[in-house]
């Protein structure tokens, strides 16, 4: 046990060397600098537009401004199942989403949902770009029409099976433990994205309705171009595509709380697995920061090599 110890010593600080000779070399290098135009829509849409034609191809990636950390209690996993219920067709595009993108040959096409986020992205050969914005801007303002109960159902279904298979894979428990172990009660992040089985058992087409109005409006929402478009084009496409969309209501914006612990705290899990495993988790500044930057780096250099 010294012995292994020691061992540990050693490396971690041969690590802790290279990190500051690493640290050293990136300081000398120029900054990173991607060239970007943004402006606002009249209804509150923020628009990002990053040109660059080295080929004839545009991304297109929607954010919108609400994730896991919006749920009250009672309504965990929502956020996510409404990102599965965007694919489903809108109002005046009844059927799957991916559909027409397939048709034109579109790549990475998905969506995702986090703590703070739910985005949608897509890439589109130039001449598409005009069928992604309306395709993205009917979901955004022309949705409800398009979802019923057995539409809501389905979708319900599809994210407990999601659930089922992550909580069944080894170690699958560990993720809600080290959650509510490193965020406390009352916390934004205090409970996982993917919900418990009972809130998605419980989500209604009220539920669904209240969710999309409150946060699906065009001023909760920033809208990113990139590649072979320039800005004065995206705006007007946008303007033409997104511009009679709704505002919707002002919404309060949470401001950081990181977590500070007095003391440890330990825990363990019994289960069926391969083998032992250690997590050591903390809670850390925003992705945002310097800090997070530099703990991102520190954590490759001794996790990784």
């Amino acid at each position: 046990m010294v012995l292994k110890n020691i061992l540990i010593a050693g490396i971690v600080g041969a690590a802790l060397a290279t990190s500051v000779l690493t640290t050293s070399a990136l300081a000398q290098a120029p900054d990173i600098n991607v060239a970007y135009e943004q402006f606002t829509l009249p209804n509150g849409l923020r628009v990002v537009v990053h040109e660059d034609h080295k080929a004839p191809i545009v991304a297109v990636s929607i954010w919108y401004h609400v994730g896991s950390k919006d749920e009250p209690n009672g309504k965990t996993g929502f956020a996510h199942l409404f990102e599965h219920l965007m694919f489903n067709g809108s109002e005046n595009h009844p059927g799957e989403f991916f559909e027409p993108f397939e048709q034109v040959g579109a790549t990475g096409m998905n969506g995702t949902t986090w703590l703070d986020r739910t985005n949608y992205f897509e890439t589109v050969p130039t001449p598409a770009l005009d069928m992604a914005l309306w395709m993205e801007s009917d979901r955004m303002g022309h949705l409800l029409g398009a979802i019923d109960q057995d539409t809501l159902d389905e979708q319900r279904g599809v994210v407990q099976n999601e659930k089922r298979q992550g909580d069944n894979q080894p170690y699958g428990m560990a993720q809600y433990r080290l959650q509510y172990g490193v965020f406390p009660e009352g916390h934004p992040y205090h409970h996982s994205t993917i919900g418990s089985m009972a809130d998605l058992d419980a989500a209604s087409l009220d539920d669904v309705k209240g969710w999309f109005n409150e946060y699906y409006g065009a001023a909760n929402t920033v809208l990113v171009l990139a590649g072979d478009i320039d800005a004065k084009t995206a705006r007007e496409k946008v303007a033409k595509y997104f511009g009679d969309i709704k505002a919707g209501p002002p919404l309060p914006h949470l401001k950081s709380w990181v977590p500070v612990k007095a003391e440890n705290k330990h825990e363990v899990i019994m289960d069926q697995v391969p083998q032992a495993r250690i997590y050591r988790q903390w809670a850390v500044p925003g992705r945002s920061t310097k800090d997070k930057a530099m703990l991102d780096l520190a954590a490759s250099i001794l996790g990784v090599g």
